[in-house]
């Protein structure tokens, strides 16, 4: 079968059927503990080994991927921190769910048009591959029946879970894993879908769907905080989930190809197994385990059953974070242009564009206080974005604005404030400018308008506050340029 770019697939005639799993990571603490849900850089205070065994499921049979596991006889070490804590190592009984964990759950059900479940018993799921401590991920049915519309139809929303992370997998060897417990435990909401996606183009647009209503609400942001699973069978063939991807653009692509990898088995008379297999960069796919079933799921005992009560939903449903779609829109009529409105999404910066805005009401100021100034002080003092960005934090720039607020700083010396505070100077004293003479700054308006004669009193301006920096606000320059030309 060719692969050849614009190369038609008839997806009808070929009986394509697809689901969409997503696995977003919520900006909590983790789901079971206290501990951050923070990934570290710096070298493991500890580590401990383990080697993990499979457990029987509620039917009393162990899972089929867990003895595929099991079958590899492998060793497990595990990298902590000073902020791994003894839940996190499977060696104490876990804490009661998040709550603000829960909270969030509870509004992407709600904007997914599900059904929430008012009591739900949290499950074990057995996963020996190293990537939990104990052996099993906890997982919890929150909301069913859901349901979203696109172009080419409706498409029914399953299940709405909340479960906790993976460990972070740091090298894989034949006879041993090495994994970091940062990651583990960390919330991670689960939207199933139903497979009523019947091309690849409508996976995608749901895929895209879903992701604006995810980044609405309180979602962890970034390379590796969302994680999308693809559910694909045709006619004459089993269900192929594949893992991995991150970006939805790569989604059409890797259909197309597992398409013609499963009709090429069905060509040779050879079976297309149940099977779970790992997208690659190229749109390909590899084996990765047997398809697991139900088999591997059984209680949490140290948990009581999750009750979740009518007054809790109708909270929940008074603070539903507005959708990103009308958000936009909103801010377009208040003069942000497109380029700011995707930065301010991009680096997550909504909410302290939204804080500022109610200090001082001058939208395109502040974004340029988040987005324009910090970037062009890093370049002006020679330092990463990331590190102006952490010192300019969000109480300075409140600091800041309350200052242009009440008239202590001029619009023209906001940046040189903020460059002040990324130097090291006190909030209090970067605000503080000394008077300057009246005459010595009255003698270098002249020198500039007589070494650019003939120019209107705008351009003198413009030219004026860029060599002034903030040595003069702009009316008091405006009257100098005046005074000056009227001479």
């Amino acid at each position: 079968m060719s692969s050849e770019p614009g190369e038609k697939i008839d997806y009808e005639k070929l009986g394509f059927k697809s689901g969409l799993e997503i696995h977003q990571q919520l900006d909590t603490k983790k789901l079971f503990c206290n501990c951050p849900s923070l990934l570290r850089q710096d070298e493991p205070d500890f580590i401990i080994k383990r080697k993990l065994h499979p457990v029987a499921g509620e039917g009393g049979e162990i899972d089929v991927a867990a003895k595929h596991e099991a079958e590899k006889e492998k060793n497990f070490v595990y990298e902590g921190y000073d902020t791994t804590c003894l839940v996190e190592l499977d060696e104490m009984p876990p804490y009661e769910i998040n709550q603000e964990a829960l909270k969030i759950a509870l509004q992407i059900a709600i904007f997914l048009n599900a059904r929430i479940l008012p009591i739900s018993q949290i499950m074990r799921k057995t996963v020996i591959d190293g990537s939990n401590t104990s052996g099993f991920q906890r997982s919890i049915l929150i909301a069913q029946d859901g349901w979203l519309v696109t172009k080419s139809g409706r498409v029914n929303v399953e299940s709405i879970c909340l479960e906790e992370d993976a460990a972070r997998i740091i090298e894989r060897k034949k006879e041993l894993s090495v994994y970091r417990i940062d990651r583990l435990g960390i919330p991670l909401v689960e939207i199933a879908t139903a497979p009523d996606m019947h091309d690849a183009e409508q996976v995608k647009e749901v895929a895209m769907h879903i992701g604006k209503i995810l980044r609405s609400c309180k979602v962890k942001r970034g390379i590796g905080t969302i994680r999308q699973d693809l559910n694909v069978s045709i006619r004459n063939g089993d269900r192929v989930e594949i893992k991995g991807f991150q970006d939805p653009a790569m989604m059409i692509q890797t259909i197309n190809f597992e398409i013609k990898r499963q009709l090429k088995l069905i060509d040779k008379k050879e079976e297309v197994k149940a099977e779970v297999r790992n997208a690659l960069p190229d749109g390909t796919t590899e084996f990765l385990r047997p398809l697991p079933g139900a088999a591997r799921m059984y209680p949490e005992t140290d948990l009581p059953l999750l009750k979740i009560s009518r007054d809790l939903i109708n909270e929940v449903k008074k603070e539903l974070p507005q959708l990103r779609e009308d958000l936009e829109k909103d801010l377009k009529k208040i003069g942000l242009n497109e380029e700011m409105i995707k930065l301010l999404f991009k680096q997550n910066k909504i909410d302290e564009f939204k804080e500022l805005l109610e200090i001082l009401n001058e939208p395109i100021l502040i974004a340029k206080i988040l987005l324009v100034f910090p970037k062009e002080i890093a370049g002006h003092e020679k330092k990463l974005n990331e590190e102006v960005e952490k010192i300019l934090d969000k109480d300075s720039l409140i600091f800041v604005v309350e200052s242009l607020r009440d008239k202590k700083i001029s619009r023209e010396q906001i940046k040189q404030v903020m460059g002040r505070i990324v130097k090291g100077e006190e909030l209090k004293k970067a605000i503080v400018f000394k008077k300057q003479d009246d005459n010595l700054v009255e003698e270098e308006i002249m020198n500039i308008i007589k070494s650019k004669p003939g120019l209107s009193e705008n351009a003198y301006m413009g030219l004026v506050m860029k060599e002034m920096k903030g040595k003069v606000s702009g009316g008091e320059a405006m009257e100098m340029i005046k005074k000056i030309r009227d001479k």
